[in-house]
């Protein structure tokens, strides 16, 4: 069985901090001499909590508590705003928010113990919504203060119908806020399968899903999938405790963000001998045949899906050509999660666009993989390890003058230059198809940039002009052994 890391960082040539050239880079990496880097001075960091609850929370018939201070349930909107979104997409006349309970830790709860107000909490899931699961979220506050989420989980599972599944999600654990969807995954293991084995079902492909990933999209890797004779178990998102079983029986898993649900698929295999494609994020031509062909080769469907990938890209070609008369030559700099980031730098090579920039809150063998590939397209171009970081990133754009920045665009679109993202959740942007709709949304934005124009001029960033004349790395440190 593969060695467990309850965090990611724990895994060997794992790097949450860094900079450099990646043609440097992907040396040092190849020669094992990159050092571990620490940043003196840090500015908003994604946790993994909000990454673990990001995670479940569109999950049927479950009440989701949150053993935190109020604010630490903040972070959540987007994902509650996605699950909306999400019900309206999938023909729901009426929508519902998710079930959520904010424990409430107060300066008195962290003086003397918060496990009283858990466990008023957990009664009031109980009592309300009568539902099958209760998920328990660890916070940095009630990590801290060593409350036992775990024991009065076991305690009251005695007197409950409803499964109560404690995650271990404390954010001061990691710097690599992907380590939240680990914690996730590994509590529903532990929790809800439960080691059970049952007969396969053939043609069952489990496919994970983060909530950033659109209806659109998953009916795009629906239909390639069925393309191949195989059927989706979508999950988590928009699941529920039965499709959550479901995950032990199919034939294959794969998922749709390379780095969701990875060590999760290690530990299906281990367990229950289900074989999965470890790819990448369907996003582009390369990446959406890499993905579609992964999961041929292991159901033994690989000529089938040649011809289905040769028959897509007649399709798709004539109106990729058109988007990239629109932007071929054009500089960009992207930034995203691990597996958007990248995605969102091979996308640019349909277009006939140049990579200049890229940050990325982890570096480890996959980006490897990922840099060698782009450094021989593009040359050399700037790497930021980063977990957000947006002082690095506002000096670093404002240098290199992109004339394209894909990522999430708050705070570089003050800086006057075009932005957008293909971190949507509401359109679609993976497989063929989302190929066309990105590439048209990105020329759109490139030929109206009016909008990023007038809010450089009247929404001015929160840094001196003398931080622009200073090395953006500057804070990013060798950690001392």
């Amino acid at each position: 069985m593969a060695e467990e890391y309850k965090i990611r960082e724990q895994r060997p040539y794992t790097y949450a901090d860094g900079c450099g050239k990646s043609k440097d880079m992907e040396c040092r990496f190849r020669e094992r001499k990159m050092e571990t880097m620490d940043r003196t001075f840090a500015q908003g960091l994604q946790c993994q909590e909000i990454n673990s609850i990001g995670s479940l929370l569109s999950l049927e018939d479950s009440v989701f508590i949150i053993h935190s201070p109020q604010g630490c349930i903040g972070c959540s909107v987007t994902s509650v705003d996605r699950y909306r979104v999400g019900q309206a997409h999938r023909g729901k006349k009426v929508y519902r928010s998710p079930r959520i309970i904010v424990s409430n830790l107060d300066q008195n709860d962290i003086i003397m113990g918060g496990e009283k107000k858990l466990v008023q909490s957990i009664l009031a899931a109980r009592d309300r919504y009568n539902p099958k699961v209760i998920f328990i979220f660890a916070s940095c506050a009630s990590g801290i203060i060593a409350d036992d989420i775990d024991g009065i989980a076991a305690k009251m599972q005695k007197d409950m119908e409803a499964i109560i599944v404690p995650i271990h999600c404390e954010g001061f654990k990691s710097k690599i806020c992907a380590s939240g969807f680990d914690a996730a995954f590994r509590a529903i293991s532990k929790y809800i399968l439960k080691d059970e084995k049952n007969p396969k079902e053939e043609g069952l492909v489990n496919l994970f899903a983060p909530t950033t990933v659109s209806y659109k999209d998953q009916l795009e890797m629906e239909r390639m999938l069925s393309l191949l004779g195989l059927r989706a178990n979508y999950v988590p998102f928009f699941s529920s405790l039965e499709k959550m079983r479901k995950m032990t029986v199919a034939q294959v898993s794969t998922s749709i963000c390379k780095v969701f649900a990875d060590e999760f698929m290690q530990e299906l295999k281990d367990k229950y001998d289900i074989p999965f494609s470890h790819t990448v994020m369907p996003v582009g031509l390369r990446n959406t045949d890499s993905w579609f062909l992964g999961i041929a080769k292991i159901v033994g469907k690989e000529k089938e899906a040649l011809k289905i990938i040769e028959q897509e890209h007649k399709r798709i070609q004539p109106e990729i050509d058109k988007i990239k008369s629109r932007l071929e030559g054009k500089r960009v700099f992207v930034c995203g999660g691990t597996g958007r980031s990248f995605a969102a730098a091979l996308l640019i090579e349909d277009f006939g666009m140049k990579l200049v920039g890229l940050e990325t809150p982890v570096y480890d063998g996959d980006a490897q993989d990922d840099i060698q590939y782009l450094n021989k397209i593009y040359g050399d171009f700037i790497v930021d390890i980063a977990n957000m970081q947006p002082f690095e990133q506002v000096n670093i754009v404002k240098r290199l003058k992109p004339d394209l920045f894909i990522g999430v665009p708050h705070w570089s679109a003050r800086l006057g230059i075009p932005t957008t993202h293909i971190l949507e959740g509401k359109r679609p942007t993976m497989g063929y198809d989302g190929i066309l709709y990105l590439g048209n949304k990105i020329a759109d934005q490139m030929e109206n940039p009016g909008f990023n124009k007038k809010l450089s001029k009247y929404a001015r960033l929160p840094y001196k002009e003398s931080w622009y004349k200073e090395d953006p790395f500057k804070y990013i440190k060798k950690v001392q052994s």
